[in-house]
């Protein structure tokens, strides 16, 4: 006979959860509900997010819906810290997915993607050498990208485009899925990798972190 007490409802240790503009990917401008998973193995130097590496409380996953749904918003983007550090990440995007949201999941190339639900917009964001953390993107998870998908670069540099130039045309991604370049911000000026992009004729877009010149004084939005 099973002990219902020994099994335990699926967890996550949550920082927030908060309805906001989507200020990055190809849905920039949406309203969107974040839920912002705490941890992460990596230590970017232009991390704005730290104050996810730690704390945060540990929520259901049908509490979880419970706050999502009361926002009323279709789009909702799962994010960190690096959300796939928590093993229930997993059904908690597959619940959204079941709820019929449109789900977007914030990753770092670092950890697998496999067995993410097809169903989710994985955005994966590709570590450059001026991230202090280019030694931890898994290749293998290029191949599990899809049309739908999105790489994101965050360039430090005129050496970080290059290599993330580079690297782009190696791997075809701009025929997998959507290319994002994204100026490290108080790092690069915007309007420089713009003139970059415009005079290399590259196949991709330029991002810019939108909450940032929203709200510039209030991080985490």
């Amino acid at each position: 006979m099973i002990n219902e007490r020994a099994i335990e409802e699926p967890s996550l240790r949550i920082t927030e959860i908060f309805c906001s503009i989507q200020g990055e990917s190809t849905r920039v401008g949406l309203p969107t509900v974040f839920v912002r998973l705490t941890g992460c193995p990596l230590r970017c130097v232009y991390c704005d997010t730290a104050y996810a590496f730690k704390g945060g409380e540990k929520f259901s996953l049908e509490a979880i819906l419970e706050k999502v749904q009361a926002y009323g918003v279709p789009y909702i983007t799962v994010t960190g810290g690096e959300p796939l550090a928590q093993p229930c990440c997993f059904p908690l995007l597959t619940a959204l997915c079941n709820k019929r949201y449109q789900v977007s999941l914030e990753t770092s190339g670092a950890m697998d993607v496999s067995a993410v639900d097809p169903r989710v917009v994985k955005v994966l964001d590709i570590k450059t050498p001026g991230s202090g953390e280019v030694d931890k993107n898994l290749l293998s998870n290029l191949g599990y990208l899809t049309p739908q998908d999105e790489v994101k670069f965050v360039l430090c540099d005129a050496a970080d485009y290059d290599w993330a130039k580079t690297f782009v045309y190696e791997h075809h991604l701009n025929d997998i899925c959507h290319v994002l370049f994204s100026p490290s911000h108080g790092q690069l000026e915007p309007s420089l990798l713009a003139d970059w992009i415009v005079r290399d004729a590259l196949p991709l877009r330029l991002q810019v972190q939108l909450h940032k010149y929203l709200w510039a004084d209030e991080p985490g939005r």
